[in-house]
C-alpha cells in the first residue's frame, strides 16, 4: 500500500472507505528529465499526482514562445481530463526528475461512479471549484474563538441617562433621536430600566397619560456585569434572567448597555461593532479611532472564510460611511444638497478590503456659491488623512481643483477627454466611469455620469482604444516555472486584477450599465445578452480568487509599511494545491476573455 497525502481536494471528497481504495490501488513511477509523461492525442490511463518534480503542460499547436500553458509541481494532478475525454488535448512533459503517484484508469472511474462529488470536481466550473476553496477556509474559522474572547466593553452602547422627572412622551422622543432601545433613570441611589416595549405598554395596554413621569414605569432589579467581563458571560446573564439586556457598571459608575442584539450580531461578525462605532461618533477623535479598527475586521472576516464579494461589499459601506462622516464634520449643512462628494478607483468600484490612496473629487451645482471652497476641500483631505487615507500620489483628491468643479464644467472636461483619447484622457474616462456618490446630492453625478455616456458609449473608434488598455499586460501562464524564490512571484494585479476590470469596465460603457462593480456590471451585461451567465460566473470568480490571493500577500507583509509599498505578487510555491489549480484555470478564463475583448472592439487589427 502506497503512503501518500490525501489531505487537499479532491481526495477530502471521499470517505475514508475512498481513501483506502486509493492508497491500495495507487502505483510509483519515475520520469526522466525531458521525458514526456502524456503525449497529445494519447488515451489516458492514469491519473498523475506528483510527489517530487515539476511537468510542464505544453500545447504543440502554439509557437514555441507561448506554448507552454502551465506547470505542476509536487502535489498537483493532471490526466484525468484526459481519461474523461478519451484523450490528452496536451503534452505533459517532465522538466525535471519526477517521481509521480499514478492513479488507473479503472480505479478512477470507479470512484468517480460511486462519489458524486469526486466526480463533480473534474468536470465543474471554476465557479463551483472556488467554492471548495471557501469551505475549506472556512472549516478553520476562529468565529467561536473570537466571541469567547472578546470583551463587554467592545460590544457595548453609550448609556441614556434621564432624570426621574422626565414624561413619557419626553422619553419617547429621546430614544428616537438617540436611535436606543432602552433609556436608564435614577431615583434615589437605586438606577432602573425602561424599554421601547415598557413605554409601549404604558401607553396602550394601561393607558396611562403621555406627561406620566418616567419613573413610574421604570425596572430597578437590574442585570449588571463590568466592561472586562467577557461577552459570553454578559450572553449567559441574559439567558439566565430572561432579560434581552445587561447595564454595565464599574464600580458605581454606568459605562454602558449591551443588547441582546448587538450580542448577537458580534457573535456573527465584527462588522456590526465597527459599523456602530462609525455611526455613533460624534468627533473626530471617536471616529478616527473607529476608523482604524478596519483592518482587525478585515482579518476576522478572513478567518471566517466569509466570501470576497460579501466582505468587499461591507468594508465598502463602511469606508462610504466613514467618509460621509468626515464629510460632516467639515463642510457646511447649507452646501449639502447643491454638491456631490464621489470615490473612483477601487473605492468607486467597492472592491477594495484595505485602506488605499484618496481618489475622490466633488461636482457643485451650477448655481452654487461656495467662497471657503478650496479652503473646506483642503481640510477634509487632510481629515482623511488622519482617518487612514493616505493622499493620493496623483493628487486625484478634493483638494485639487482640477477634480473639482460644477456640472457644466465636468461635461466640458469629458467631451475634452473624449475628443483627445490620449492615454491620460483615457485613464481619467476610467476614473470618472467608477465614480460612487458617497455624500452630498448623487442626482449630480448621475447628471455628469449621463453626460459622459452621451460623449463616449457610441464612438467605436473611442471604445477601441479604451478597450486596448486590457491587452496591455501579458497574462502569466508562461512565467510559472521561473517564480522558484520567494522574492518572485505573479503581478496578480496587472496579469489577472486589471484585465477583467477594466476589460468590463469598457463593455458596461458601450451598454451605459450605471452600476460601478465589477461583479454588478457583470450581472448587468448577462441581463442585457452580452454575456453567458456561466462565463460571467467565472470571471467573477477569478477576480475573487486574483484578489483573496494578492490580499493574502498583503495582510501578511508588515502593517507599518506603507500603502504604496503594498505587493501585488503572489509566489505560486507559496499556494496549496487547490490553490495553484484555481489560479491556473483562472488565467486561462483571463486568456479567453482578452481574446473576447480583441475580436469585439477589433485590437487585432489596431
Amino acid at each position: 500500500m502506497v503512503e501518500v497525502d490525501l489531505s487537499q481536494p479532491p481526495f477530502t471528497l471521499l470517505d475514508e472507505a475512498g481513501r483506502e481504495h486509493v492508497r491500495r490501488g495507487m502505483d510509483m513511477a519515475y520520469f526522466d528529465r525531458d521525458e514526456v509523461i502524456l503525449e497529445t492525442g494519447q488515451a489516458g490511463e492514469y491519473v498523475f499526482l506528483i510527489h517530487k518534480g515539476e511537468v510542464a503542460e505544453v500545447d504543440p499547436t502554439m509557437p514555441s514562445s507561448t506554448a507552454r500553458i502551465g506547470h505542476y509541481t509536487a502535489g498537483d494532478l493532471f490526466g484525468a481530463i484526459s481519461i474523461i475525454n478519451g484523450k490528452s488535448r496536451y503534452r505533459f512533459i517532465a522538466e525535471q526528475e519526477c517521481l509521480c503517484y499514478l492513479l488507473p484508469k479503472v480505479l478512477f472511474q470507479q470512484l468517480c461512479r460511486t462519489y458524486p462529488e469526486f466526480n463533480d470536481f473534474f468536470r465543474q466550473s471554476l465557479a463551483h471549484k472556488a467554492r471548495l476553496l471557501t469551505e475549506k477556509r472556512a472549516e478553520g474559522g476562529v468565529t467561536m474563538a473570537g466571541f469567547m474572547l472578546a470583551r463587554a466593553s467592545e460590544c457595548m452602547r453609550e448609556p441614556l441617562l434621564m432624570e426621574a422627572d422626565t414624561d413619557i412622551a419626553g422619553a419617547v422622543r429621546e430614544l428616537n433621536a438617540s436611535h436606543a432601545d432602552s433609556l436608564l433613570v435614577r431615583r434615589d441611589d437605586a438606577l432602573g430600566v425602561v424599554t421601547k416595549t415598557d413605554l409601549l405598554n404604558a401607553l396602550v395596554l394601561e393607558g396611562l397619560p403621555q406627561d406620566c413621569p418616567v419613573v413610574d414605569i421604570a425596572h430597578f432589579s437590574l442585570v449588571t456585569v463590568t466592561p472586562m467581563q467577557y461577552l459570553f458571560e454578559a450572553l449567559v446573564q441574559m439567558t439566565r434572567h430572561k432579560v434581552s439586556r445587561v447595564v454595565v457598571m464599574e464600580r458605581e459608575s454606568v459605562k454602558g448597555v449591551v443588547e441582546l442584539t448587538d450580542v448577537l450580531s458580534y457573535f456573527s461578525s465584527r462588522s456590526y461593532v465597527v459599523s456602530l462605532q462609525v455611526e455613533q461618533a460624534n468627533d473626530l477623535e471617536t471616529l478616527s479611532a473607529a476608523s482604524h479598527r478596519t483592518p482587525e475586521l478585515v482579518d476576522a472576516l478572513m478567518a471566517q472564510g466569509v466570501k470576497l464579494r460579501f466582505a468587499m461589499d461591507l468594508l465598502a459601506a463602511l469606508n462610504g460611511r466613514i467618509i460621509n462622516k468626515a464629510w460632516q464634520f467639515t463642510v457646511d449643512e447649507r452646501y449639502f444638497s447643491d454638491s456631490c462628494m464621489m470615490v473612483m478607483g477601487s473605492e468607486g468600484r467597492g472592491e477594495q478590503i484595505l485602506k488605499t490612496d484618496q481618489d475622490n473629487g466633488l461636482i457643485l451645482d451650477d448655481d452654487l456659491e461656495w467662497p471657503s471652497l478650496h479652503n473646506d476641500m483642503q481640510q477634509l483631505t487632510d481629515t482623511l488623512v488622519k482617518l487612514g487615507y493616505p493622499p493620493c500620489p496623483g493628487n486625484i483628491m478634493v483638494s485639487n481643483p482640477e477634480w473639482v468643479g460644477t456640472v457644466s464644467q465636468w461635461t466640458q472636461r469629458i467631451a475634452r477627454w473624449v475628443e483627445v483619447r490620449d492615454g491620460d484622457s483615457l485613464m481619467k474616462l476610467a476614473i470618472m466611469l467608477d465614480a460612487h456618490a458617497v455624500a452630498g446630492n448623487p442626482v449630480l453625478l448621475e447628471r455628469v455620469r449621463d453626460a459622459l455616456f452621451e460623449y463616449a458609449s457610441k464612438d467605436e473608434l473611442l471604445l477601441s482604444l479604451f478597450a486596448r488598455t486590457a491587452l496591455r499586460f501579458s497574462t502569466p501562464l508562461t512565467l510559472f516555472g521561473s517564480l522558484k524564490k520567494p522574492q518572485h512571484g505573479i503581478d496578480i494585479k496587472k496579469g489577472g486584477i486589471f484585465p477583467i476590470v477594466h476589460g468590463v469596465r469598457t463593455m458596461a460603457l458601450e451598454r451605459r450599465i450605471k452600476a460601478t462593480s465589477t461583479l454588478d456590471r457583470l450581472d448587468a451585461l448577462v441581463e442585457d445578452g452580452r454575456l453567458k451567465r456561466r462565463f460571467a460566473d467565472d470571471l467573477g470568480e477569478a477576480l475573487s480568487l486574483f484578489t483573496e490571493l494578492r490580499l493574502k500577500q498583503q495582510l501578511a507583509q508588515n502593517e507599518s509599511a506603507s500603502v504604496g509599498k503594498r505587493s501585488d505578487r503572489v509566489v505560486v510555491q507559496e499556494l496549496s494545491s487547490l490553490e495553484r489549480d484555481l489560479l491556473r484555470e483562472a488565467l486561462h478564463i483571463v486568456k479567453d476573455f482578452k481574446q473576447r475583448l480583441s475580436h469585439r472592439y477589433h485590437l487585432e487589427y489596431s
